[in-house]
């Protein structure tokens, strides 16, 4: 008995597993992945170096012409750092982005202008005495402009503002912006 009920295990796991296989190599050639790294500067002298994931489901809607929206996905891991802190000088960000990017279907070089509201957690709320956002989580819209270009369109290249604030879950809640550059390879 404990055989036959082996066996059955063994035909499930290859069965569950081979319809992964297929299932994710089938998304994996609908989705476009990148990894982007972007430079900013903040309100009160901060610096910002964010490094992130960017998945595109290649979900679109609404044609216009060449142009249409679609839906991208990003997960950040960023750096502050300021020579103005004298609590913390360097404070850590991690967050995730859904963005509604509206796009040039069509060319060589793709001009898109973007929009998305997403989540941080930072290492501390606290920057200096005088500084300090109240808690650690975050809510970051952003706006921005961009160009998608290359031979495959793998290039990414914009401009983004975006404010970090608690949204006003705790007082105080000042609010950061950022003015930030970024860059983009698609695979």
């Amino acid at each position: 008995m404990n055989n036959k009920k082996n066996v059955w295990r063994g035909l499930a796991l290859k069965g569950v597993s081979a319809a992964l296989l297929l299932g994710c190599s089938g998304l994996a050639a609908a989705d476009q992945f990148g990894v982007q790294i972007a430079g900013g500067l903040g309100d009160h002298h901060i610096k910002k170096l964010d490094l992130g994931l960017v998945w595109d489901p290649n979900l679109t809607w609404w044609q216009i012409g060449d142009w249409h929206f679609s839906l991208i996905g990003e997960a950040h891991v960023a750096w502050w750092h300021t020579d103005e802190g004298n609590v913390h000088e360097n404070i850590g960000e991690i967050g995730v982005t859904p963005i509604i990017r509206f796009i040039d279907g069509a060319g060589a070089i793709r001009p898109y202008i973007e929009a998305g509201a997403g989540i941080r957690l930072l290492s501390s709320p606290r920057i200096s005495t005088d500084l300090t956002l109240a808690t650690a989580f975050q809510f970051a819209p952003m706006a921005g402009v961009g160009l998608q270009f290359g031979s495959h369109q793998q290039y990414e290249a914009g401009y983004r503002f975006q404010h970090i604030s608690n949204g006003g879950i705790k007082e105080p809640n000042p609010g950061i912006n950022f003015h930030q550059l970024y860059l983009q390879y698609n695979f």
